[in-house]
């Protein structure tokens, strides 16, 4: 599923059958030494600042597991700019002037420079989602980097480990929702192909007249939807923002993006969910949907109507295309809107941008229906550490937790390498939260190891996951809930690796 083929999605500045439109990748897992966090005490509590994490020498342990492979340099710039949402003017924050940011491409071993400039009126990072980067590279302000400052710029250089559909975003305090995500896709050269498009679908919610900053200090104030948006599928509260737009690369339903195919391919749907407060529900009308990937890991192949994703998490899914025009939508689950794109492999009138394909009405694919492909299960293994993490809120004083503390207050998660660490979380909270661990894939805990490797999963209301991950890439490691409001809020904490 991994091999390289054409690939067209029908708007300009997407040609994805271009080799090196923009190339990326991440490091692996560094072997080397991690100095102690000057700023954490093992089993304490504490507080982020500017003297938080030092690393060791990542970038010779990298040298050494990654000697060959090519050598690609980027430059990447990030802007304000004007946007233009179907005749809704606004003021984005983006990537080289694109909404998402450009497409980058990497090879597996790949050694990759990019050259951040960051002319923003703020601080910045850029995180490099679900790769098991190097931790110097990780993009966390005051854990693995100091922001960069206005003006300034920052060389972030890694190679990537593993082939999939990954994604880049800002690490800034509540900046990606004004525009700073794009996908980021990992090819592995040697792999045969199996689908003869390829389809990039990049979600996002859209505020209109206003900030994410602006909408969390409402949030702060007491400020709350007065009509409620609840999910089965999410197990009740579906979100605290009900947005004026929900976009599919970068355009919204009165001005769609269409992928363009012919009649009988196969296709390869890599979707991206890089909203701020939204899971999406996401259908082909009138096709089946052969979910092969998540998180950039395959899975065993599951054949569904339709796939939900929570922020942060991506699906990779193929499907062979009838002959037609067809809506592609993403429902924003328990908001009573959508995005939307058109498929086009023949003649027909293009459909209704409202369109409600039968493929949504059944439930969606979630990850209980999905397991690892037997060449990426973990190896079965008792865990040697089990680290608790307790998802709390208050929502009178929208403040968000983990183990009870608001981070950058928090009490580290301590591991040691070499080890295979479980995390058991725990939603004693109304609302559902995509966790997400950096630096690591991690498997949903199942007997076997069968488990889908991922890097971000839903923790349902009232529930309990447990996580699995070998502890190969020292460091110290942000996991936090990606919903940007709740991160904002304190739901995030640190696993540190001690000496």
């Amino acid at each position: 599923m991994w091999g390289r083929a054409p690939r067209r999605d029908g708007r300009p500045g997407w040609d994805l059958s271009r080799r090196r439109f923009l190339q990326l990748g991440l490091g692996a897992s560094a072997l080397g030494l991690v100095a102690a966090c000057s700023s954490t005490r093992s089993g304490g509590e504490a507080t982020v600042g500017p003297d938080s994490p030092q690393v060791g020498d990542f970038a010779s342990a990298e040298e050494q597991r990654f000697p060959a492979g090519g050598r690609v340099t980027r430059t990447v710039v990030a802007a304000p700019a004007d946007v233009d949402l179907a005749g809704i003017r606004d003021t984005a924050w983006l990537y080289d002037g694109q909404l998402p940011g450009p497409v980058l491409r990497a090879d597996v071993g790949d050694r990759v420079q990019i050259r951040f400039r960051n002319q923003l009126p703020d601080p910045t990072t850029v995180h490099w989602h679900g790769l098991a980067i190097r931790n110097d590279m990780d993009g966390v302000p005051d854990v693995t980097q100091p922001p960069i400052p206005v003006g300034a710029e920052f060389v972030y250089e890694f190679v990537p480990p593993d082939p999939g559909t990954f994604w880049y975003h800002t690490h800034g305090d509540l900046q990606r929702g004004r525009g700073l995500y794009g996908a980021l896709i990992v090819d592995d050269p040697a792999a045969p192909a199996d689908h003869d498009a390829e389809f990039v679908v990049v979600l996002s919610d859209w505020l209109t007249g206003s900030t994410p900053t602006q909408m969390y200090d409402r949030l702060r104030g007491g400020s709350m939807e007065s009509s409620p948006m609840t999910s089965t599928a999410l197990g009740g509260d579906a979100g605290d923002v009900r947005y004026p737009l929900y976009l599919l690369n970068g355009r919204p339903p009165a001005d769609p993006a269409v992928f363009t195919a012919t009649p009988g391919q196969r296709a390869l749907l890599r979707i991206v969910n890089a909203s701020d407060d939204t899971a999406f529900r996401v259908a082909l009308g009138g096709h089946r949907l052969t979910v092969t990937g998540s998180d950039g890991f395959p899975v065993e192949p599951v054949r569904t109507g339709s796939v939900l994703l929570g922020m942060g998490e991506r699906y990779d899914a193929v499907v062979a295309l009838g002959d037609g025009a067809f809506p592609l939508v993403a429902a924003a689950e328990g908001k009573g809107a959508q995005a939307f794109a058109m498929v086009r492999t023949g003649g027909g009138a293009p459909p209704d941008p409202a369109a409600s394909p039968d493929e949504l009405r059944a439930p969606p694919l979630t990850v209980a229906d999905l397991r690892a492909a037997a060449a990426v299960q973990l190896p079965a293994r008792d865990p040697d550490v089990t680290l608790g993490a307790s998802l709390g809120g208050n929502m009178e004083t929208y403040t968000w937790t983990v183990n009870d503390r608001a981070y950058p207050t928090y009490t580290p998660l301590t591991v040691g390498s070499g080890r295979r660490a479980r995390i058991v979380y725990t939603n004693t909270t109304k609302m559902y939260h995509p966790m997400h661990l950096h630096g690591h894939t991690f498997a949903v805990a199942r007997p076997g190891g069968t488990g889908p490797r991922k890097d971000t999963v839903i923790v349902l209301p009232g529930q309990t996951i447990a996580t699995d991950f070998d502890t190969d890439n020292p460091g110290q490691w942000i996991v936090h809930c990606h919903n940007d409001y709740h991160l904002a809020a304190g739901m995030a904490t640190i696993v540190s690796y001690r000496s």
